[in-house]
């Protein structure tokens, strides 16, 4: 490999082992990513705001930084990216949508303040769809964004952009957010690790039932860094709870003697695809042979729970469409328009019983994973659909069929990682999910980092020669 090639391929470990040595500098490295973004980003599209200048400013910065001995953290000069709704001061914020005069952050979010006090050059914001209600990367505003493994596919959503980011090599730290699977999806289709944490553990600026920010990343030991960065409390985080200190350590943790669930049927939404299922069962044989007692489990969602709480979705974001203009209302990706739209005829007492299956699915999910240490399962049930598409299935009025193995996670506020468990002929990846308790995230991110260790060189995609095709492309 080239040196940039090297660089684009390091992990934010290996970048700040090589700034302590002076090996590397920040501006150095700022320079390979930016290269790799000017390259990529016709095709893939995964940028919001990108602005070169400012990342080769704040490169330098912390370039001086090192040289004076005096860096903010590890990885001060580390490239980094945060998906376009987590606010950024002075930036604007469409949330995906062509809406004009989107409002500007007046303040950084919480994660966005960590990565600045850290000493991370913030690559650029990533993008949605509109309002974050699409399992793709299809906006009004954006267009597509495609997948990094194979621009045909879908980059996954709602965290499409910072997916794609972290596929591509546009640095090694990207951070998503997910209210049903918008962070493990991407993770699933394009072999990234990606954690949705517990509730609150990385504070939001915009808290509500269900959401959570979480890392996207090329490698566990990456997810674990930045999780290292951003799990810290913030007083504007209302759901938060004094989590007590966790320990981000890198150290791959075996499952041996752990009580370990098996669930293969959700009980709703899409059948799980045969290649994918093998996948998940090969995860369960490598977690059974390293000690763990693994147990099938059945499904424990039914299917009225999850319809209810995305009739209950559709009507929340029926409420932000009904206050808009009608020329707004057209700025509207058509699909998202007519997914809320059927929200609007729901009464009153309807919706509240819709809302209800949130804390519904949340008593479920706490009552059926609470006897086990971890939960294996597939993050979806099918494999990347072409990149045009909004969702697997592409009638808007039954579109959430394949999260009904992500969402109840959510919900329950419990973590769960995708790590890639398989790769098909057609280069297209399988993530399997493992889900732990409530506040254990810095266990079940070491247990996903031993599971890379032993999941074998065909279940992972080859990043390398990745990297070199895209340098061949250029």
């Amino acid at each position: 490999m080239t040196e940039q090639q090297q660089i684009i391929a390091a992990d934010a470990g290996e970048l700040a082992a090589a700034y302590a040595d002076g090996r590397l500098t920040p501006s150095e490295v700022a320079e390979a990513v930016i290269a790799r973004v000017e390259a990529r980003e016709p095709e893939l599209n995964a940028l919001y705001l990108f602005d070169a200048a400012e990342v080769r400013a704040d490169a330098a910065e912390s370039t001086e930084r090192w040289r004076e001995g005096r860096q903010l953290s590890p990885f001060d000069g580390v490239p980094a990216t945060v998906k376009e709704n987590i606010a950024r001061a002075g930036k604007p914020k469409p949330s995906g949508t062509a809406i004009p005069n989107p409002p500007i952050a007046s303040a950084n979010a919480p994660a966005t303040e960590r990565l600045l006090e850290a000493g991370a050059v913030i690559v650029g914001s990533t993008t949605m769809p509109d309002w974050g209600m699409l399992s793709s990367g299809v906006s009004s505003l954006h267009g597509i964004t495609r997948g990094a493994l194979n621009p045909a596919h879908t980059a996954g959503g709602s965290s499409a952009g910072a997916g794609t980011a972290a596929a591509a090599g546009y640095g090694p730290l990207h951070l998503g957010t997910d209210i049903g699977g918008s962070i493990r999806l991407p993770g699933s289709w394009q072999g990234l690790a990606a954690l949705k944490p517990s509730e609150g553990l990385i504070p939001l600026d915009v808290p509500y039932t269900g959401r959570a920010a979480g890392p996207l990343t090329r490698t566990v030991a990456d997810a674990i860094r930045l999780m290292s960065i951003v799990a810290r409390p913030d007083p504007r985080d209302y759901l938060t709870r004094p989590y007590p200190p966790m320990e981000w350590s890198t150290e791959p943790l075996a499952p041996q003697g752990m009580r370990v669930a098996l669930q293969l049927d959700a009980g709703s939404g899409l059948p799980v695809e045969a290649e994918t299922r093998r996948a998940v069962e090969r995860a369960a044989a490598l977690f059974e042979a390293a000690g763990a007692v693994v147990e099938p489990i059945g499904p424990f969602v039914p299917a009225e729970v999850l319809d209810g709480l995305v009739n209950f979705w559709r009507s929340r974001s029926f409420a932000d469409f009904e206050e808009l203009s009608e020329a707004d209302r057209a700025h509207v990706l058509p699909f998202i328009a007519e997914w809320c739209q059927a929200g609007a005829g729901f009464s009153a007492a309807e919706t509240v019983r819709h809302r209800g299956c949130a804390d519904r699915m949340a008593q479920l999910t706490r009552a059926a994973t609470e006897p086990f240490d971890l939960v294996l399962s597939p993050v979806t049930p099918v494999a990347a659909f072409a990149a045009e598409d909004p969702m697997p299935i592409t009638d808007p009025l039954q579109t959430m069929g394949h999260i009904s193995f992500t969402v109840p996670y959510n919900m329950s506020g419990q973590p769960a990682v995708s790590v890639g468990a398989g790769v098909q002929a057609d280069g297209r990846t399988i993530g399997v999910q493992i889900a732990g308790r409530i506040g254990s995230d810095d266990r079940l991110l070491r247990v996903a980092r031993w599971f890379e260790t032993v999941r074998g060189p065909a279940a992972e995609p080859d990043w390398v020669f990745l990297i070199h095709i895209l340098r061949r492309r250029r």
